[in-house]
């Protein structure tokens, strides 16, 4: 499989002026190569977008079905190039990149299914013999900008549903994965979409700003979806602001699970281990706080320490070990950091060690207070706070002390407690005896606070990428004052 990304501009694809590289973060060798798009050639895929519209729209809701499933088989037959492309390009273990395989065939299946189920409505005038409608329409060109972290899953977010409503997309690239979101396209094109249907930006990470803003200011786009940091959807909405553009937002986590005093034990350890640690703990949903009842921490730390015992951290090539390599050297750092700070004011490391470059191994820290960086700050790797709660109240507040609010969930063998806490926290997401990190295609996902706005998913999406219009069909006379 070869190493160059180039852009895909109306169905035809371009070399671009320069390039940029990335390498794997474990070996250091050349994962990929990307054509660095310039704000001419952004301007250009915007364009092809826009020639594209009227031509996709127009197009009957199962002929939209049949090219999206066609996409969905084409995006599976790529398993193995797949696979490659996230351990080159990100360190992702091979479990990780056939699971975001496999929810990404289904999110566009899922979308798929959506394509006659855009539907309107007749609403009651008040006016003799006026027939009033609220029907929904495609709402233009969809940017799509996605992250690297869950790349085949969120590259295809991005454009799945638009797509299926009927609207044209750009899918920009993260600069940390330009070939695995370049293969979501490669598979989209071999099901139809060319001709500008759907286009693909990769960008040099220094010129991220420029292109982005280029994307959002375009006359033909109306919808702006990004999932990234808290930090640069900050920007990216106001940016869409300035343009009165409705954008969707995912972005950051600081997910607390919550182990009541009557929890089963065994089954919130396998959760919050699960939570905590999958792909190294960068997950936007990822357990990054465990609340738990004072009674019960002691008995519950013993447990959670001779499970992440067990989870052992190697190179993903090698496929031996449940943790594989984080992003970058950055993000070691900055886990380390969080760690060091919290262990200065008194906490205590529960499991860990010393991390190998990228190889960081789980770490869990008990005795963490709201105090400490560790509390607040999102890691975004693999290490876990534990923090002691009072009482169910107690518990409830320490959730909720955050800028964030994606996922949640509450371990309780009463059902109706787990609800009545679980409606407490303020979380786009909540989920009672399972774990933070859950996913479904037909799901409604977002978060509230600092970790967004709106919803991708399900009927959810069909709201985000539609314009809801109103239309009247007068039947009778008209009669006027004047």
């Amino acid at each position: 499989m070869p190493l160059t990304v180039a852009l895909l501009i109306g169905g035809e694809a371009r070399a671009g002026k320069s390039t940029f590289k990335r390498h794997d973060p474990v070996s250091g060798a050349l994962a990929s190569e990307a054509a660095a798009a310039t704000v001419a050639d952004a301007i250009a895929a915007a364009d092809a977008a826009e020639a594209a519209f009227p031509g996709w729209s127009a197009r009957g809701p199962n002929d939209r079905r049949a090219m999206l499933n066609r996409a969905a088989s084409a995006l599976e037959a790529r398993a193995s190039d797949f696979v490659e492309a996230m351990m080159g390009e990100v360190g992702a273990t091979e479990g990780w990149a056939r699971f975001n395989l496999m929810l990404a065939a289904s999110v566009i299946r899922e979308a798929a299914a959506l394509t006659t189920q855009i539907a309107g409505e007749v609403i009651p005038s008040d006016k003799p013999g006026c027939i009033a409608l609220a029907i929904r329409e495609p709402a233009g060109v969809v940017l799509g900008i996605a992250p690297w972290n869950a790349p085949i899953i969120l590259g295809v977010r991005a454009i799945a549903v638009p797509l299926a409503c009927g609207n044209t997309v750009i899918l920009k690239a993260s600069e940390l994965c330009p070939r695995t979101h370049g293969l979501i396209v490669e598979a989209f094109m071999e099901a139809g979409f060319g001709g500008g249907i759907v286009n693909l930006i990769t960008n040099a990470p220094q010129n991220a700003g420029e292109i982005v803003g280029a994307l959002i200011d375009h006359r033909a786009v109306t919808r702006i979806n990004f999932t990234g940091s808290t930090a640069v959807g900050r920007i990216v909405a106001v940016r869409a602001a300035q343009n009165l553009k409705p954008v969707l937002l995912e972005l950051g986590g600081k997910a607390p699970l919550l182990v009541l005093d009557d929890a089963d034990l065994d089954e919130a350890v396998k959760a919050a281990a699960f939570g905590a640690f999958m792909n190294q703990g960068q997950i936007c949903m990822s357990t990054e706080r465990i609340i738990v009842a004072d009674s019960v921490a002691d008995a519950f730390v013993e447990k959670f320490k001779a499970k992440v015992a067990t989870m052992a951290t190697g190179n993903p090539r090698d496929a031996k070990t449940p943790l594989g390599a984080v992003v970058d050297l950055k993000t070691t750092q900055h886990v380390e950091a969080l760690v060091q700070n919290a262990l200065s004011q008194g906490a205590q490391k529960i499991n860990g060690g010393v991390a190998n470059g990228v190889l960081m191994p789980a770490t869990v820290i008990d005795k963490v207070t709201p105090s400490m960086k560790l509390f607040r700050d999102e890691s975004f790797g693999p290490v876990v706070a534990i923090i002691r709660a009072r009482d169910e109240a107690h518990a409830i507040a320490l959730a909720n002390d955050t800028e964030y609010g994606l996922s949640a969930s509450v371990f309780t063998k009463d059902t109706a407690r787990g609800l009545r806490v679980a409606k407490q926290i303020r979380s786009g997401m909540c989920h009672i005896n399972g774990p933070t990190v859950h996913d479904e295609a037909q799901m409604p996902f977002g978060g509230v606070k600092g970790s967004g706005y709106g919803r991708f998913g399900g009927k959810a999406g069909i709201d985000a990428f539609t314009e809801l219009r109103w239309i009247t069909i007068e039947t009778r006379p008209g009669h006027f004052p004047i």
